[in-house]
């Protein structure tokens, strides 16, 4: 937005940070897309594969992605310096707003360990168990973090095969956090919007919260630039509502097909139920909505040609 010419005023919010933030490359292409920065986290370790065991034998598959803290994308990104705080013609809420609509009921906490093998240096493994998932992912050598949802981690590790061989030690064990996806209900006001972990919220399973995130920023920008340039507001935020929306639907239904598949007992059974609620909630939305008028170019929005 600072390049297209607008002057914008930045209210910082104080949040946990996560300890680390597993960049695919899609998300990577993204990003240094965006900044025009090729060589964007290329020094970060990387992890190279995947150990997976979910519903069945573990099996291995190729996986590109970077490690990097919270504090190091931060620091890596460009700031943009805040103009004079003002009034405001416009807000996006990237800080979340409390109105979310919550699709199941599950938390997570993460925990700092000591791996066992080095051969988990590049390779991160995820297996679900009776009472939920763990996800590890290595950090500097030796080290990783271990996620945990469902469960506590001490009781999903005893019902481990593929991870807790490997973990040594556990470290410091954050707060439960939520780990299920929500939606921010309105998505935006006539002169505000939601953004970011403001509007959605992925379940880390799919590991596509971050591009997701940066998806969002490039059409709300592109929304408010159209709306300053005399676009038809109403039109422009129903366009960013339906896409959010789209998104969220999307995400549903894949989420659902790993917790249908992840295991038998009431804990999976729930969390799939209300994972499909979801998706059937944001299809009546979507039911609702005029088709989309408007397209991506770039880092704006142009008219969608009329259907034949």
């Amino acid at each position: 937005m600072a390049g297209a010419g607008f002057r914008v005023a930045i209210e910082e919010r104080r949040r946990l940070s996560v300890p680390t933030i597993m960049l695919s490359d899609p998300a990577l292409r993204l990003i240094r897309g965006v900044f025009d920065r090729p060589d964007l986290f290329a020094d970060q370790p990387r992890v190279t594969r995947r150990l997976v065991a979910w519903g069945g034998a573990a099996v291995m598959v190729p996986h590109g992605a970077a490690l990097a803290s919270e504090d190091q994308v931060q620091t890596a990104l460009p700031s943009i310096p805040s103009s004079q705080a003002g009034p405001a013609d416009f807000t996006i809420h990237a800080a979340p707003l409390g109105n979310m609509r919550i699709f199941g009921e599950r938390n997570a906490v993460a925990a700092r360990v000591k791996l066992r093998d080095p051969t988990c240096v590049e390779e991160a493994r995820i297996e679900a168990v009776a009472a939920g998932w763990l996800y590890l992912v290595p950090a500097e050598p030796g080290f990783g973090w271990l996620l945990g949802v469902g469960d506590s981690v001490d009781r999903l590790l005893g019902q481990s095969a593929l991870i807790a061989p490997v973990v040594d030690a556990l470290g410091a064990i954050s707060m439960p956090f939520p780990a299920a996806p929500r939606l921010q209900w309105p998505l935006h006001g006539d002169d505000w919007l939601a953004c970011g972990t403001a509007a959605l919220s992925f379940d880390p399973i799919c590991g596509d919260g971050t591009a997701q995130s940066v998806r969002e920023a490039i059409l709300a920008a592109a929304v408010v630039t159209a709306i300053a340039e005399g676009g038809d507001r109403a039109a422009l935020l129903t366009h960013y509502r339906s896409m959010l929306i789209a998104a969220m639907r999307r995400h549903l239904l894949l989420c659902a097909q790993f917790y249908g598949n992840g295991g038998q007992g009431d804990w999976w059974r729930a969390q799939h139920e209300a994972l499909m609620a979801g998706h059937h909630m944001c299809t009546g939305l979507l039911a609702r909505l005029p088709e989309p008028r408007f397209l991506l170019d770039g880092f704006r929005l142009v008219s969608r040609p009329a259907a034949a």
